[in-house]
């Protein structure tokens, strides 16, 4: 039986850090080398890491680029590496993957499908290729191809594949996560692999950066659609495969669709036992977002420099999360719980959070704001004296905190984590300058519904309630005024986060929107529309919903629609 090994490296690399993603990218080589591998892959934009975004304006962030390559190069004795990086020809950027062996860059391909929806602007960025790119190895015709290329139905390289009887594709990958998206990504690798009758390596990017976070999962399909392994989710993996040359059939002679035939012939080492695949066991719901979370948390700390993060513990569920998250994230003693009573905090919220960091072994500080609130006041009382209270004095109650955190950050060098949830940031609920004062948000994109499940999730997984259970059970409140609820405010959770989903996730019209009063939805959309100026100035938050406030939402702020739609003719 004649053998090929192919390496997927899941690796996680930094933007920008050209230096570190170097060094990673030349140990997972010796790693893969070490397993007798004839290839090996790494992601999409892997040497300068994904996304770079406007970095790739500056020239000599790609002149950086093309030297780290050229560095990398005489690293690659001993098999074939495929790496992604932006590729600057001719005053052209191209999403490229290069082919490195014994020393030399021997094709560099260009990714021809550019992703311009939800988080991807690849458009602004990058020229389409214009050729594929089919290599040999051992007789075995290789297809290599981008991210994007197999998840176009009848594409360029799709078309590509076929007229040349391809029998692998190779594709190098930078797929962000959301809930769910592992299986919408199987059946597109699958499609692609029966559409061209090819064996399909698709190899994906692990890790967060600033929004998105990559779940990895790399696999491998056969011609029939069928997995045949996979690697682990959400941490760095080098997942091998052994193919089986002799079963993938026979081809016609080489013809490029683009006009550009590429022969670049290799030899399979021989003579090895057969390495069958691993395939990991999937993941349910909660514990892929769970999982997201905390890597996309863990990371952004980690990546931008943090060694320690800063958490207002109200008592609520929310902020018990992001705690609760903190914690897997950077450990026990890298995460400072601060509660601020006020007279309105309840001596059970108060109990709770002491609970609550006990439960997790951090450090916790108490900060009354009494004396603060009183002086502020006093100092404002001629001015406040003039018309009717409003919600005033409750929001100074959460700025207030809110400087009190950012002190704690400045002198400590502490990152501040808000608590805010997605039902609350999507209607407004929250204090610009208080409670959205700070550095990431770990549950900007967590529907409130889906915080009391993941804190479900929490205590099982530990085996005890971490998360205390009358935290979980009590009616979530600000505790800015007396007996205040926060559906005095707002609509039950339950019956609000399906709103939010059809409008802000499916993009329904308010007429569209099912199984809800006329009037409760079309003030839901009022109160979303309205606060598009709070959420452009909060803190980036890890994305798990098909569409999360930020990159995948560019609402404007002055905005009338629908109040000013276009009204039928009388």
């Amino acid at each position: 039986m004649a053998l090929l090994r192919i390496a997927q490296a899941q690796i996680n690399t930094t933007v920008g850090d050209f230096r570190g993603n170097l060094e990673k990218i030349s140990e997972w080589i010796v790693r893969a080398r070490a397993t007798g591998a004839d290839i090996v892959m790494f992601p999409e934009l892997a040497l300068c890491g994904y996304p770079p975004e406007d970095l790739l304006f500056r020239p000599k962030f790609l002149r950086d680029n093309r030297r780290a390559l050229d560095m990398l190069a005489p690293r690659c004795r001993g098999l074939l590496v495929i790496v992604g990086f932006a590729d600057h020809v001719n005053g052209k950027v191209g999403n490229a993957a290069a082919l490195l062996e014994n020393g030399t860059v021997r094709d560099v391909y260009h990714k021809i499908e550019l992703p311009n929806y939800s988080v991807f602007d690849e458009k602004r960025y990058f020229q389409p290729g214009n050729r594929c790119s089919i290599f040999e190895i051992s007789g075995v015709r290789v297809s290599v191809t981008v991210c994007e290329d197999i998840w176009v139905e009848g594409s360029v390289t799709e078309a590509c594949a076929i007229k040349n009887d391809a029998q692998i594709t190779l594709n190098i990958s930078g797929s962000p996560f959301y809930a769910g998206k592992l299986a919408v990504r199987r059946s597109i690798v699958k499609r692609f692999a029966k559409a061209t009758n090819t064996l399909v390596c698709y190899t994906n990017l692990v890790g967060g950066q600033d929004e998105l976070v990559f779940d990895g999962g790399s696999m491998v399909v056969d011609s029939n659609g069928e997995l045949l392994g996979c690697a682990k989710f959400f941490e760095e993996d080098l997942f091998v495969a052994d193919i089986n040359m002799d079963s993938l059939g026979a081809k016609t002679p080489l013809w490029d669709i683009c006009g550009r035939p590429k022969r670049l012939k290799f030899e399979a080492a021989t003579g090895r036992p057969y390495l069958r695949p691993s395939v990991c066991p999937d993941l349910s719901r909660l514990e892929e977002i769970y999982l997201a979370l905390v890597l996309g948390t863990g990371d952004y700390i980690r990546k931008n420099g943090f060694k320690k993060v800063v958490i207002g513990l109200s008592g609520g569920i929310d902020s018990a999360l992001t705690a609760a998250i903190a914690v897997k994230a950077v450990g026990a003693d890298n995460v400072v719980g601060v509660t601020m009573p006020s007279e309105y905090t309840s001596t059970g919220t108060l109990s709770d959070a002491a609970v609550l960091a006990k439960n997790l072994n951090i450090e916790l500080i108490t900060l009354p704001i009494n004396s603060v609130f009183e002086a502020y006041t006093r100092a404002m009382e001629e001015p406040l004296s003039k018309g009717a209270p409003s919600v005033e004095l409750e929001n100074l109650q959460a700025r207030i905190r809110g400087n009190m955190l950012m002190t704690l950050s400045n002198r400590f060098g502490w990152l501040v984590l808000t608590t805010g949830n997605k039902s609350e940031t999507a209607v407004g609920y929250s204090t610009l300058y208080g409670d959205t004062a700070g550095g990431f948000a770990v549950v900007k994109d967590v529907p409130k519904t889906l915080i009391y499940e993941l804190s479900e999730y929490v205590n099982e997984q530990a085996g005890r309630e971490l998360i205390p259970r009358s935290i979980i059970e009590r009616p979530p409140s600000a505790e800015l005024k007396p007996d205040q609820k926060d559906e005095d405010s707002l609509p039950p959770y339950s019956v609000l986060d399906p709103i939010l989903t059809a409008y802000v996730e499916e993009d329904k019209a308010p007429e569209e929107i099912e199984n809800a009063e006329p009037a409760l939805v079309r003030e839901v959309i009022r109160m979303v529309d309205r606060n598009e100026y709070k959420r452009r100035q909060a803190p980036p938050g890890v994305k798990i919903t098909p569409k999360a406030f930020g990159k995948d939402w560019r609402l404007p702020i002055t905005n009338r629609y629908p109040d000013g739609k276009m009204q039928e003719p009388t």
